[in-house]
């Protein structure tokens, strides 16, 4: 029996950008969708026959030419270019700050993320090394695109990507756990308790659920929004026109309070701190009142606080960075020697950036180290080398068989009213209550090794951890 296949494209001057197609082989049906120019997501189902097949592709496509899909052919259309961050850093003239340690990752790089056990830096190349404290390189991963940001949700990892997908970090493969519209242009995220809130190129922003479902897409009051930081009650939004604050539930706006244009965006318990294309960072209320402002000499590409605010810092265009104390006075400003800071991170009386140039630098942020700096004095920086062969991109798809089936929790994937779903089988724990589970490795009735799952934050739902296999 021949194979059929139908491909389909959505495309509009400024907006969707995306592939729909779907094969028929037989009784199975595959469906590929995606950025046009990407490899994009692939799902196979298996029906009990060809006409089965054939009904549900039918049904499949339907669905898509009513939303304004048309049949194309494959590679006429080109990908469009992702949306990067203007470079316009030049080198700083303050004195250079004590770096310990410096790895050049390859690429200029957005994604950092910092605990008390190793540092992690996502690059343009979609390349994330994980390095000790003592600058070893620990592990290195590649995802299908750059990577934008790299962010913490208890004990949860997650990188969004320049392919639309958000990736857990948690296992020891990279998994898709949220798919976000192919149309939607990452530019930051953030997650509390598994809600994920998206700002994008456009200056929209989109609340996610733990099944990847969306609780609510608006578009902001601004463009180009590089914040969104998320906590229990609300989410907000950094853009072109200042900071928005939303109702993560409803995404009915809160507050909205003008700023210069937002570069970069913080959060403290009781704060947000919003960098800004009018060189200063400004210091938010949860309900939106502007507390304080930190003037800086250039624009503010990232910021970052000390533990409950009582130092802040920024690294700004020229490549300086600074810190000031939480009244708001300048206690120092010096140079990183390897590019604007593009993100950056505090932790244990240093300061982590990733730049423009690609490093991840560690900055000794301690008061004799920075008195030390100013007065021209700084330790001979140690560069770290990096793998000498770039790691193949994660197969996030695959996932290991096994018959063992101990030391783990056991789930199974349901289908439940056209969605596939995943709850825990295992004794002792709430079967009515779903799992949030990677999507590229669901198949009905298939059942899955999961090194543990943990209850959310605010009850309702389970988080699987760790490492996935599927049992025979």
């Amino acid at each position: 029996m021949s194979q059929e296949t139908t491909y389909l494209e959505l495309s509009e001057s400024d907006g969707a950008h995306k592939f729909y197609e779907v094969v028929v082989d037989d009784a199975a049906l595959t469906v590929r969708y995606g950025r046009i120019g990407d490899q994009g997501q692939v799902k196979a189902t298996a029906y009990a026959d060809n006409a089965k097949a054939r009904a549900a592709a039918a049904k499949k496509i339907g669905e898509k030419v009513r939303k304004g899909y048309a049949p194309a052919v494959p590679g006429v259309r080109q990908k469009r270019a992702v949306s990067r961050r203007q470079i316009v850093s030049t080198r700083s003239t303050a004195r250079t700050a004590p770096v310990l340690w410096r790895y050049d990752s390859g690429a200029p790089a957005f994604g950092i993320f910092v605990d008390g056990q190793s540092c992690m830096v996502g690059n343009e190349r979609g390349v994330i090394t994980t390095l000790g404290h003592d600058a070893r390189v620990l592990d290195q991963v590649r995802l299908p695109d750059g990577v934008k940001c790299i962010v913490a949700d208890d004990a949860w990892i997650y990188a969004g990507c320049d392919d639309g997908n958000v990736y857990d970090l948690s296992g020891k493969v990279p998994r898709v756990a949220y798919e976000i519209a192919p149309e939607i242009d990452i530019y930051w995220l953030d997650i509390h308790d598994g809600v994920l809130g998206v700002s994008d190129a456009g200056g929209g922003v989109v609340a996610v659920d733990h099944e990847d479902e969306f609780l609510w897409r608006r578009q902001g009051r601004g463009r180009s929004a590089w914040m969104v930081r998320c906590d229990a009650d609300a989410l907000y939004h950094g853009h072109s026109q200042g900071v928005t604050g939303y109702d993560w539930r409803t995404g009915r706006e809160l507050w909205h309070t003008p700023t210069g244009s937002v570069l970069f965006g913080w959060q403290e318990p009781g704060a947000v701190f919003a960098g800004t294309g009018t060189r200063e960072v400004v210091r938010l209320a949860k309900d939106g009142r502007a507390e304080r402002s930190y003037r800086c000499d250039a624009a503010v590409f990232s910021c970052a606080t000390a533990e409950g605010g009582r130092y802040v810092f920024a690294g700004d265009s020229q490549s300086s960075i600074y810190c000031f104390d939480a009244a708001g006075n300048r206690l120092w400003k010096l140079g990183t020697g390897c590019g604007s800071a593009y993100s950056m991170q505090y932790h244990e009386d240093r300061l982590y950036v990733v730049t423009t140039g690609g490093y991840l630098a560690c900055v000794d942020a301690s008061e004799p180290a920075i008195r030390a700096a100013e007065a021209g004095s700084v330790p001979e920086v140690v560069d770290v080398k990096a793998p000498p062969r770039m790691p193949e991109p994660a197969a996030w798809t695959t996932v290991e068989v096994t018959s063992d089936v101990d030391g783990g929790v056991i789930v199974q994937c349901v289908e439940d009213r056209g969605r596939l779903r995943v709850h825990v089988v295992s004794p002792g724990y709430h079967r009515d209550w779903s799992v949030q589970f990677p999507k590229g490795i669901r198949e009905p009735g298939a059942r899955y090794l999961v090194t543990q799952v943990r209850e959310s934050g605010r009850g309702g739902f389970y988080r699987a951890h760790g490492d996935i296999r599927r049992l025979r």
